[in-house]
């Protein structure tokens, strides 16, 4: 019988199970391999950059075998991020995905200008939770309270960095997701025109989880 399936620290051989994942999970919860006909898009905003700029954050859910099911990645610092990324991150993935001077129309084309926007992190969320985080699984390891051991593995070590409060986007629409970071814990933070976006926040104490 395997080693039943366990949080840990990511490594650079999860990078591509990472991205798998975000791949398989990023049209609103759901596969976007059939939006995005380059899969490295989507990981390159809002996976690999984690893992590159700040590994100490990124765990991951293993299955038992060594591969990633599951991460939770983000940064204990947004500001310093989101200069990190335009500074050390975007100008490696630049070349694959390089900005258009025309207004986006496409799906693709909206990622790219966002990836090349790393500032849109920076709202008044902010200002009273510095740190974000972005958490997948892939479905089959989806409510048999994986999430939650991710998420308190990611809140200690935001913790013991003496962070207090974290915030994350979300789809509004993503019903699913909300009822679990209800369940978690977070609470909805009143950030202007947030268009298609819900913003939710919470303290870094593990109570609750």
């Amino acid at each position: 019988m395997g080693q039943p399936a366990y949080i840990r620290s990511y490594r650079p051989g999860d990078r591509a199970a990472l991205a798998g994942i975000c791949v398989r999970t990023a049209d609103n919860g759901g596969d976007s391999r059939h939006l995005y006909a380059d899969q490295e898009l989507m990981p390159s905003l809002f996976a690999a950059p984690y893992a590159y700029l700040e590994p100490d954050l990124a765990f991951v859910l293993d299955d038992g075998s060594g591969q990633a099911v599951g991460y939770v990645l983000g940064t204990a610092d947004t500001t310093a991020f989101a200069a990190a990324f335009r500074e050390r991150w975007l100008p490696l993935v630049a070349g694959r995905f390089p900005a258009s001077e025309e207004p986006p129309t496409t799906p693709t084309e909206e990622m790219i200008a966002l990836l090349h926007r790393p500032e849109h992190m920076l709202g008044p969320q902010v200002a009273d939770y510095p740190a974000h985080l972005h958490i997948d699984l892939l479905p089959p390891w989806q409510r048999k309270g994986h999430g939650r051991e991710l998420m308190r593995a990611f809140l200690d070590a935001l913790r013991a960095k003496g962070v207090a409060d974290v915030y994350l986007s979300m789809l509004t629409a993503n019903k699913p997701a909300r009822l679990f970071y209800d369940r978690l814990g977070f609470h909805e933070i009143d950030v202007p025109d947030p268009g298609p976006l819900t913003y939710l926040g919470r303290s870094t104490e593990s109570a609750g989880l």
